[in-house]
């Protein structure tokens, strides 16, 4: 599982790219990274628009705090942090639409102090 390093705004988390959940939509996002972008939020999700044009590969219309997730509606990268509005619980966290999963971050509830505007970046860690 290739190590990556997500920063928003001007904190690091680590994370990692898992390629047996999703071998296509992983090997494209690799392929491109590093990604930047602005940060758009939904709950306590954070997401942007990258250069990846895929439709879902094993995706779900729940995931976990923590999950990394490609969303093929708006080609974009994926966060998963906490509740999103359509979302019961922490534990049982509904994207708008079905997300491919593609990874986990470490310290998801780090990203709460985080949101809209900030400049996220995603690269292969050192």
């Amino acid at each position: 599982m290739p190590a990556i390093t997500i920063r928003v705004g001007d904190e690091e988390f680590d994370a990692e790219i898992d390629e047996e959940l999703a071998p296509e939509t992983a090997r494209d996002i690799l392929d491109r990274l590093p990604l930047e972008g602005e940060a758009n939020t939904w709950g306590e999700e954070i997401y942007f628009p990258i250069p990846v044009d895929r439709g879902p590969e094993n995706a779900r219309d729940t995931v976990n705090k923590g999950d990394l997730g490609y969303w093929p509606t708006g080609n974009a990268f994926c966060i998963f942090y906490g509740k999103t509005p359509m979302s019961d619980s922490e534990e049982n966290i509904k994207p708008a639409s079905p997300v491919t999963p593609i990874g986990r971050v470490q310290d998801p509830d780090e990203l709460k102090k985080h949101g809209a505007g900030e400049q996220v970046t995603v690269e292969l860690a050192e």
